[in-house]
C-alpha cells in the first residue's frame, strides 16, 4: 500500500519492485480499495431552457458519407468490391440549427463547411425561422473556424443585432441540443432505413424533417411536437 501511495503504480509494476506475484498485490490492493485511482468527479449537469422562441438557437455540422449502395451499419453485409474500395464518393455534411425553447430544427446538407458555406446556411435558417414566426436573438456554435473566424457571419450577426455565443472548449454539452438532434437524425433519417444510396437518403430528408417538427412526440416538450411551442409564440400566448 506504500508503494501505491507513493508512485501510484499499477499492482504489475508494484510486483516488479516487491518481487511479488502479480495476483498478490493486485488482492491486496483490491482488499484495501486501492486497485484503482478514484475517479475524478464529473462536472455537474447544467439543464436549462431559455424562455422564447429565438431567445437561443444552437448550431453545428455533422459528417455522414455518401454511398452508392445500402452500407453494412443498415444491411449487415460487409463484402466490398475493389471498384467499391477504390471509388470516393466522399462525404455530406449536415448543417443544422435548433432553436432552444420549441426545439424546431433547420437542416441543409452540404459538400463542405467552409465558412461560405456556413453563411448561406445561417442566413437561410434566419429567414426560414422568420417565416415561421421566430426571431433570431442569440446563435451559440463550437470554436471552428468557420463559426469563429468567419467575417461574412458576423456581418450578418451584426447587421441583424444577433448575438454569437462560443461554447467553452472542452464543454460539447454546453451545446447540447443540437448535438441531441443529429443523434435522432442519424438514428431515425440516416440509418433508419435502408436507402439505395445517399441521393435517395437526401431526397427523404425534408419529409423525416417535416415529421420531426410537426408530428415527432418530444419527451421535453411533454409529448408534443416542436411546432406546438411555436404556434404560441412567447409573451403572445392566447
Amino acid at each position: 500500500m506504500l508503494a501505491r501511495r507513493r508512485t501510484g503504480w499499477g499492482p504489475r509494476l508494484i510486483a516488479g519492485e516487491l518481487e511479488m506475484a502479480h495476483q498478490s498485490v493486485w488482492k491486496v490492493l483490491h482488499r484495501d480499495g486501492m486497485s484503482r485511482d478514484p475517479r475524478a468527479p464529473r462536472e455537474p449537469a447544467h439543464r436549462y431552457e431559455w424562455p422564447c422562441p429565438g431567445d437561443l438557437l444552437h448550431m453545428d455540422t455533422k459528417r455522414s458519407a455518401r454511398f452508392t449502395r445500402p452500407g453494412h451499419a443498415v444491411s449487415g453485409v460487409r463484402t466490398q468490391t475493389s471498384a467499391e474500395r477504390r471509388a470516393r464518393v466522399g462525404y455530406q455534411y449536415g448543417h443544422a440549427i435548433v432553436d432552444d425553447h420549441t426545439r424546431l430544427a433547420y437542416v441543409e446538407l452540404h459538400d463542405d463547411e467552409r465558412a461560405g458555406t456556413v453563411t448561406g446556411f445561417t442566413q437561410r435558417a434566419r429567414e426560414w425561422c422568420s417565416v415561421q414566426g421566430i426571431h433570431v436573438r442569440t446563435v451559440m456554435t463550437d470554436n471552428a473556424w468557420s463559426y469563429t473566424r468567419n467575417r461574412s457571419l458576423a456581418r450578418i450577426f451584426a447587421t441583424r443585432g444577433i448575438r454569437h455565443l462560443r461554447t467553452k472548449p472542452h464543454t460539447p454539452h454546453t451545446n447540447e441540443k443540437v448535438e441531441r438532434f443529429h443523434q435522432t437524425m442519424a438514428r431515425e433519417w440516416g440509418y433508419g432505413v435502408m436507402y439505395p444510396s445517399s441521393r435517395h437518403r437526401q431526397r427523404a430528408l425534408r419529409y423525416w424533417l417535416r415529421h420531426y417538427n410537426e408530428r415527432r412526440a418530444h419527451s421535453a416538450l411533454g409529448g408534443k411536437a416542436p411546432i406546438s411551442r411555436v404556434r404560441n409564440v412567447c409573451r403572445h400566448d392566447t
